[in-house]
């Protein structure tokens, strides 16, 4: 950790730890005196209402607040401690240890600045220590060289269209980057306005594709939704080449339940009222807001690829949705390195599959090679480096059939 962020003064105590029990966060207590020596103290809740009114508090810069799942029947007064704390100019740090993600998103709408799971991931704590500790004017400018000039638009009825990988590395998210791509350039006049939203909270790579930082607004935005506008929410994204704006995933790892079918909503609605086309990047994992994505999609692309694994959960997939009456028809399956032209038997066994599995594979992409990998690394749009490439070829024409079909059926409702 940069020792910049803290004061020169060894003898002052900059920090605390305030818990039900510090012992029994015993990783807490070596990371807070790898960080800051003997510069930080303990404190119970109790003490801690105490303390901050003291005028010693004031030389505080931030406290860690640790607590387990013991400590949910105490959030209120865990609460009041963060509100305490945020009045002083205090930063705050949260540790915590199996507790509810709703409790973890009240503490963090009541003003804690970070959050790092207990046990500690090995330099997390001093990482945090030194994000919340940096001056806002030592904050790199992000997109600086890049403003961004797109304004709040509330007069959109964006189309929805997630993107569901049916296991991992199946290209979703290669394809739902160059899919907002080919539809942000697909017309050189009234170029619609489009979006990415990154809701792969853990592991989202929309941010290395399109070699775009992370934003802790990011955070700030989705732990309160219900005070979210369409200022607030423009401000969370960051533009590539002005052309495609991007929610990227938070900068720390988060539970995908944190947050509520009703945050993630808002989220969608107020892209939709701003964007033309929401281009949404899931995660495999279902979870309880994945209905609310589903049920607000137009399309739903499903991307598999021929083996097993694919097949085995696109499977369970049909039957959880079909058991919940969810709507199953709204899935458009994407076979992702599909075989040749002239590759009838590779094309017999993807029939196979689709028979077996009662579904119909309406999109087949063509298998781009190692250059995808590489584009992607790169951060780069397959249409601006690899512009001849199959498989950029198929999501052009792809994105050119979800924009005709758009763009009839807007001139059928106006008519």
């Amino acid at each position: 950790m940069s020792s910049a962020v803290l004061k020169s003064d060894p003898s002052a105590v900059v920090a605390c730890t305030i818990s039900r029990d510090v012992q029994i966060f015993d990783l807490l207590i070596e990371d807070m005196e790898t960080a800051l020596g003997e510069s930080w103290g303990d404190l119970s809740f109790e003490d801690a209402t105490a303390y901050l009114q003291q005028p010693e508090a004031q030389d505080l810069q931030f406290v860690t607040i640790a607590l387990d799942h013991e400590d949910e029947d105490r959030i209120a007064q865990i609460a009041q401690i963060i509100r305490m704390a945020k009045e002083s100019d205090i930063k705050v740090i949260l540790v915590t240890e199996d507790v509810s993600p709703a409790a973890l998103h009240q503490l963090l709408r009541e003003g804690g600045d970070e959050f790092v799971p207990y046990p500690l991931p090995e330099n997390e704590l001093s990482n945090a220590i030194e994000r919340v500790l940096t001056p806002p004017e030592q904050v790199i400018v992000e997109t600086a060289d890049k403003p961004d000039t797109l304004k709040p638009s509330s007069n959109r009825n964006g189309v929805v269209i997630p993107v569901h990988g049916m296991a991992g590395g199946v290209g979703a998210t290669t394809f739902a980057i160059n899919l907002a791509w080919e539809l942000a350039t697909v017309a050189k006049d009234e170029t619609p306005r489009v979006c990415v939203l990154d809701l792969d909270f853990q592991f989202g790579t929309t941010s290395t594709y399109l070699d775009l930082p992370r934003r802790e607004t990011v955070m700030e935005v989705l732990s309160d939704t219900e005070s979210m506008d369409s200022e607030s929410f423009m401000q969370a994204l960051l533009p590539y080449e002005q052309k495609i704006h991007v929610m990227t995933a938070p900068t720390d790892m988060i539970p995908l339940d944190m947050f509520t079918p009703d945050d993630i909503g808002r989220v969608i609605e107020t892209a939709r009222d701003n964007f033309d086309y929401v281009i949404i990047d899931m995660p495999s994992s279902m979870v309880e807001w994945s209905q609310t994505v589903l049920e607000m999609a137009h399309i739903y692309f499903a991307m598999l690829e021929m083996d097993m694994r694919c097949a085995q959960n696109t499977l369970r997939l049909k039957r959880a949705l079909q058991s919940e009456d969810l709507p199953f028809d709204k899935l458009r399956f994407v076979m992702n390195r599909a075989p040749g032209f002239t590759d009838l038997s590779g094309k017999s066994r993807v029939k196979r599959l689709a028979e077996s599995l009662g579904i119909s594979i309406d999109v087949m992409m063509p298998d781009g090679g190692k250059q995808i990998t590489q584009t992607n690394d790169h951060g780069t749009p397959l249409a601006q480096a690899l512009p001849k490439n199959a498989l950029r070829k198929e999501i052009a024409k792809l994105a050119k059939s979800v924009h005709d079909v758009n763009q009839a059926d807007e001139a059928a409702a106006q008519a």
